[in-house]
């Protein structure tokens, strides 16, 4: 119950997090849009000196998306969705904390909009220990206390098939993944492995220098890996620091939901020809999203970059194309337990690395 009841709040936690973010994004629009109508003058990229409090926080917000947002600003969509936040449920709320609700304090410690992780940091500790969530709601704050306890999560999984291939899954790009996938891949080399297939798919992304972890044991030493440009159009190239470890064929298993962090592994493997990419074409999350802290404490999450592969292809909305496009079976599917023989996309994998040499 312990365990259940942590693991609940952490989520909580997290959802609370996001849904203050973007409560505070459309709600910025719409307020914005009612400013102007009263005749308060926000002109682009600048903010009226004479606003005040809650009218001063949402127009920096509008200037701040003016001047780093890539895509369109429609304020009509915006206020529909403003409109459209305030009267949904949300999933936290099944659990008890509601839209709007703001965690305040962590362990008697205050945290204002741009300390999100020091707060997510703060919530975790060691197992079996408490700590305290203050949340402030409409005016009245409700504490709660959890007990903590130890989860052990893995990104990776691995087997070996038909005894020299070995199969690599990737859940996502949290933490600690590329050391976990390296160390995996070397137990599959010593089993004696001369193939890999790396399954990437419903991989929804995570930190995308994991990923770029990855990519360093695989591709060669000065390849680019991934090209990123700003509003501006000014660009950041990373490029792999190391030889590669990983010198074998390799097959990159996608799907439609494979997104953001998947994507670049896929489009970077693909570009430098160091994989076959088998499956559907990927999500098409290409964007970065940054943190700005604005002068009266709060946070602000606005998208300020675009992915692009090393040859120059977009990700954003249009996703990764699999060299051989195989979708799932109806049968498939339908399966709750995939067995590895009803699985075609993995054994369309298995197919195309035994053509290889």
């Amino acid at each position: 119950m312990e365990r259940n009841n942590g693991q609940k709040v952490y989520k909580i936690v997290m959802l609370v997090m996001i849904t203050i973010i973007i409560t505070s994004l459309v709600t910025a629009y719409g307020t914005y849009q009612y400013l102007n109508t009263k005749g308060l003058s926000i002109g682009k990229n600048q903010v009226n000196s004479e606003l005040k409090g809650l009218e001063y926080t949402l127009a920096r917000f509008r200037s701040e998306l003016e001047k780093k947002y890539m895509g369109e600003i429609e304020d009509e969509d915006l206020i529909d969705g403003a409109i459209k936040g305030y009267v949904a449920d949300s999933p936290a709320e099944k659990a008890g904390i509601l839209q709007g609700d703001l965690i305040i304090k962590v362990d008697g410690e205050g945290y204002t909009g741009d300390k999100m992780e020091e707060a997510s940091n703060k919530i975790k500790g060691e197992s079996g220990t408490k700590v305290k969530l203050e949340i402030l709601r409409n005016g009245e704050t409700k504490e709660f206390e959890i007990t903590r306890k130890k989860v052990l999560i893995s990104h990776i999984t691995t087997k070996v098939i038909d005894n020299n291939i070995g199969y690599i899954a990737i859940s996502d790009f949290d933490g600690g993944c590329a050391d976990e996938f390296e160390t995996k891949y070397q137990k599959l080399k010593e089993k004696g492995i001369n193939k890999l297939i790396i399954d990437i798919r419903s991989n929804g992304g995570g930190i995308v220098d994991e990923a770029i972890d990855i990519l360093d044991l695989i591709t060669d030493k000065g390849s680019t890996l991934l090209i990123t440009k700003d509003k501006k159009g000014n660009e950041d190239i990373t490029k792999a620091k190391q030889n590669p470890i990983i010198k074998m064929p390799i097959v990159v298993l996608t799907n439609e939901y494979s997104a953001s962090a998947s994507e670049i592994l896929a489009g970077a493997l693909k570009d430098n020809e160091k994989a076959t990419l088998v499956g559907r074409t990927t999500y098409g999350k290409g964007v970065i999203q940054e943190l700005h802290q604005l002068t009266d404490g709060s946070g602000l999450k606005i998208t300020t970059n675009e992915y692009f592969t090393p040859k120059r292809n977009s990700i954003n909305k249009i996703g990764i194309e699999p060299d051989v496009e195989v979708d799932l079976s109806d049968k498939a599917k339908e399966s709750m337990n995939l067995k590895e023989e009803d699985d075609n996309q993995l054994q369309k994998a298995i197919e195309v690395l035994k053509s290889k040499n």
